[in-house]
């Protein structure tokens, strides 16, 4: 690990060309490991109006698939297992949910008619980032494309409680275009979601780097 670490320069700004090329390189797992991108934002994380929620079309996915609960009314349920769903929830479930605690999915997307009842089991899936939001378009009256979306390799993001923001930007066995084409994508979302009441540098620092590999930087801009 150390000579994989060695390859980096900690004190230099790579290009994302540069870095692409490195994260592949500095994999010392055997697995197929993820490759995850970190930003640090100049945002205050305190203040709502601050609050980064938003999401990417990643061109080539993340290597990825999440399991995802579509939650809606009867006449959707076909519709939304037709589409993709892993899970297709109703009333039934969500009270399950409200009642355990418990939660088997990684994504959760739902129609706006079924958002008051959604209310329920915020305070299960807001601390997990799972309830669904307009901001995150994962509420849709069109069921079909938002999971079908999803399923292509759109990914949703948002801060956590030091303003930084981590986004799976594909595998190490991508090829560089790739991890190139899907960084980029993600960099343009989350230029796009900054909050207009943001002052200064808004994208502090940012690095690339595979499961349990070394950290790389790279220019925001």
């Amino acid at each position: 690990m150390d000579a994989l670490r060695a390859k980096i320069d900690q004190s230099k700004v790579y290009s994302i060309d540069e870095a692409v090329k490195l994260v592949k390189e500095t994999s010392g797992v055997k697995f197929d490991a993820s490759v995850e991108a970190h930003a640090k934002l100049g945002i205050d994380p305190k203040k709502g109006e601050q609050q980064i929620r938003a999401s990417v079309k990643l061109p080539h996915g993340t290597g990825k698939t999440k399991k995802i609960a579509a939650f809606v009314s009867a006449e959707k349920e076909k519709e939304a297992k037709e589409a993709g769903a892993d899970l297709v929830c109703g009333e039934e479930e969500i009270k399950k949910i409200k009642d355990t605690g418990k939660i088997d999915f990684e994504i959760a997307v739902t129609t706006p008619d079924m958002m008051p009842k959604m209310a329920a089991i915020a305070k299960v899936l807001g601390p997990k980032g799972l309830m669904p939001s307009p901001k995150t378009e994962t509420v849709s009256a069109n069921i079909k494309k938002m999971i079908e979306e999803l399923k292509k390799g759109k990914a949703t993001f948002k801060n956590d409680d030091s303003a930084n923001i981590h986004q799976i930007i594909g595998k190490v066995s991508f090829s560089e275009n790739q991890l190139k084409e899907n960084l980029e994508a993600f960099l343009e979302a989350l230029k796009k979601a900054r909050p207009a009441t943001t002052k200064g540098t808004y994208i502090k620092n940012l690095v690339i780097c595979s499961a349990m590999g070394p950290s790389i930087k790279i220019s925001a801009n």
